[in-house]
């Protein structure tokens, strides 16, 4: 029913574009097969013509609130007719500077490891025949370093397309500090590539708040599930500040560790005061945020937290769950 249904419309959408006179309901109801085979012809022999009249008016607004735009034109004689004039019609020309170009080039590189790639490169394509600076290349390095977002993660395709469709989501979930990993029932809002990583920002049902996924430590399929969405979705801008939070970039505090000299220098370059200890180790004082507990578990025996105790309790905690496997 529904690809019968996008055909007449396009059949429809043709007629009235392709005429250069106003088409009464006769002649469209002759002209489109499918007004023929459902009602007959409009000879008014039948009485399918309130029948046919209720859906030709029905396509008619599906058209236009697609965004076509017909007219409704009188003759003299009295009889009313439909167009849909190409000019009014035809979507201006698409001007694009270097910079939104640029941008539209590297979010098609998020999908070079997608099914979507194709599709990504095909609207590019369109872009430019519809207005796209010829003299931009959205793929090419415009400098020394080309920028790249990986796209490794299984999740992302259908993580992507439930935030698309704003459908909840079921998968398997490995925290850090875990052993094992455990389901998560959550509606996903956006993803986020944050640091090289890929993050989702979403409502977990089971926990009745928001929380951000690392995609890597998501095993197994991602399940959609019915239903709509329990939660309000926040702006794109609240979602990003939600991911740096969990990411661990916003930080309204300090933590003190030990640094093994020569090592750890992404700590160092964090560092707001550096003091030698002697003995071959340093010691840091830098910003602490949610995350750095498992960023500092990555330096291993390079890193000994002072304080906070907190930080250096979750610290000890993800080495024990490393250490069980």
């Amino acid at each position: 029913m529904a690809i019968a249904k996008a055909e007449r419309l396009m059949n429809l959408a043709l007629c009235l574009l392709g005429t250069r006179r106003p088409l009464s309901k006769r002649e469209l109801r002759d002209s489109i097969e499918a007004y023929v085979e459902a009602f007959g012809p409009g000879n008014g022999a039948g009485g399918n013509d309130d029948s046919f009249n209720r859906m030709f008016e029905r396509d008619k607004d599906d058209l236009r609130e697609l965004g076509l735009v017909i007219e409704t034109v009188e003759s003299l004689d009295g009889e009313v007719g439909y167009l849909a004039r190409r000019d009014s019609n035809r979507l201006p020309p698409i001007t694009l500077d270097a910079e939104e170009a640029a941008a539209l080039g590297l979010a098609a590189k998020v999908w070079q490891q997608a099914r979507l790639a194709g599709a990504a490169s095909g609207a590019l394509q369109k872009l430019r025949a519809a207005g796209l600076p010829e003299d931009v290349d959205p793929y090419g390095a415009h400098g020394a370093l080309e920028p790249r977002i990986p796209v490794h993660e299984a999740a992302f395709e259908p993580l992507m397309l439930a935030c698309r469709d704003r459908r909840p989501v079921v998968f398997d979930y490995r925290k850090a500090t875990a052993a094992h990993p455990e389901q998560r029932h959550v509606e996903p809002w956006a993803l986020e590539c944050w640091r090289g990583h890929w993050y989702l920002a979403g409502w977990d049902r089971d926990r009745g708040a928001e929380r951000v996924f690392r995609l890597s430590r998501i095993t197994g399929k991602v399940r959609s599930r019915g239903g709509r969405y329990t939660a309000p979705v926040p702006d794109v801008v609240t979602v990003r500040e939600t991911v740096a939070s969990w990411a661990g970039e916003i930080t309204d505090r300090s933590a003190r560790i030990r640094l093994r000299s020569a090592a750890g220098y992404p700590l160092r370059a964090k560092a707001t005061s550096v003091r030698e200890l002697g003995d071959g180790w340093d010691e840091l004082e830098i910003p602490y945020g949610h995350g750095l507990d498992a960023w500092l578990v990555e330096f291993g025996p390079d890193v000994v937290v002072l304080e906070p105790a907190e930080l250096r309790a979750d610290v000890v905690d993800r080495l024990r769950a490393v250490a069980k496997g």
